[in-house]
């Protein structure tokens, strides 16, 4: 297809004013808070805890088709935002910005997560004026030695990939084009809790306002359930807890955030739902198939009990086959504290 011509498709009507001002002052909510999209699977990165790593053999790396795309247009209109990442680098897809402009005409805040690998000065200007609401870059600790399990990425170039947005963004910001906020996506692995310390001085360093702090929540191989926090850890979850207190306070004291999740007791669960927000939610792959979240539609194997998909955008209308009874049942029972077995003892039913 060629450049652009997703944009110039009349079907792809963007929001009215009237939507628009319905939005912003009566406070009408779109039904989906977001859309997870997965641009490609491709990834440089080998990281250790990553199925891309552990399931190399039968990894599928592709990028999605324009087709896939401008098919989830029914739900790009009914959501707020537009998440253009999944199981892989998203700045590797070559039409990357092409979604970015047909997510924001759809009336989408837009943003995704990278790994800073693709990133030199022209990638950072074409960040700074996409329009992109957030851009994070990923990480598991505050320095080389800590972050060495993301492996295939080193430390420093990451740092630099972030020092090149924001030198963009201050060269342009007499103009008004100084987007996206740029954020870090912090994966806290339980054998390196104290590394988080370090996030406020980071963040400083980097000029980068916000941090939000998760836990490995996809077990990819057995072996890596060590670096994963399981709700009956209570010393370990305690501790992990008091450093990223400490954090929190450090940074707001500096003027910056740290927001985090930790799994907590199993009761938690009883109440129902998910951090990941299926009910407000969805995830679709590289291929348009429609799951519950990122963690269920692994690019990798076979299938099996892990994997649930709710059709293809390009076999019917995206939002029809979201609120089609086998989805919505999924949710429901989720709701309900009765989930599938694929859901029964994820972190994220624990998190708070």
């Amino acid at each position: 297809m060629p450049e652009n011509d997703l944009l110039q498709n009349p079907a792809f009507r963007g929001p009215g004013l009237g939507e628009r001002l319905r939005e912003l002052f009566l406070g009408e909510k779109r039904p989906l808070d977001c859309v997870q999209v997965e641009v490609t699977s491709h990834c440089a990165g080998r990281c250790l805890y990553c199925p891309h790593t552990t399931q190399a053999k039968s990894w599928r790396s592709r990028h999605m088709s324009d087709e896939v795309f401008a098919a989830l247009w029914p739900l790009l209109r009914r959501s707020s935002r537009a998440h253009l990442q999944g199981w892989g680098e998203p700045l590797l897809h070559p039409r990357f910005f092409d979604f970015v402009a047909l997510a924001r005409k759809a009336g989408c805040e837009v943003s995704s997560t990278s790994c800073g690998l693709r990133m030199d000065a022209d990638l950072a200007a074409r960040l700074v004026q996409s329009g992109m609401d957030t851009l994070a870059f990923s990480l598991v600790g505050t320095d080389a030695a800590s972050n060495a399990a993301r492996a295939g990425v080193p430390f420093e170039r990451v740092c630099e990939a972030i020092r090149l947005i924001r030198s963009v963004q201050r060269k342009r910001g007499a103009s008004g084009e100084n987007t996206p906020e740029v954020h870090l996506a912090y994966l806290m692995l339980a054998d390196r809790i104290e590394a988080a310390a370090a996030l406020p001085r980071l963040m400083e360093e980097l000029d980068v306002r916000m941090a939000v702090v998760s836990t490995l929540d996809y077990i990819a191989a057995p072996e890596q359930a060590a670096l994963a926090f399981a709700p009956e850890e209570t010393d370990r979850i305690a501790r992990a807890r008091a450093v990223l207190e400490r954090a929190a306070a450090e940074a707001a004291a500096g003027g910056r955030e740290i927001y985090y999740a930790l799994p907590g007791p199993r009761a938690v669960a009883d109440a129902g739902g998910c951090r990941e927000n299926v009910t407000r939610g969805l995830y679709v792959d590289a291929d348009g198939a429609l799951s519950p979240c990122v963690y269920l539609n692994v690019p990798a194997g076979e299938g099996g009990p892990r994997r649930r998909i709710f059709g293809n955008a390009l076999d019917g209308d995206a939002w029809e086959l979201w609120n089609g009874e086998p989805f919505g049942a999924f949710r429901a029972a989720l709701a309900d504290n009765a989930p599938e077995a694929c859901c029964l003892d994820c972190p994220k039913r624990f998190e708070v």
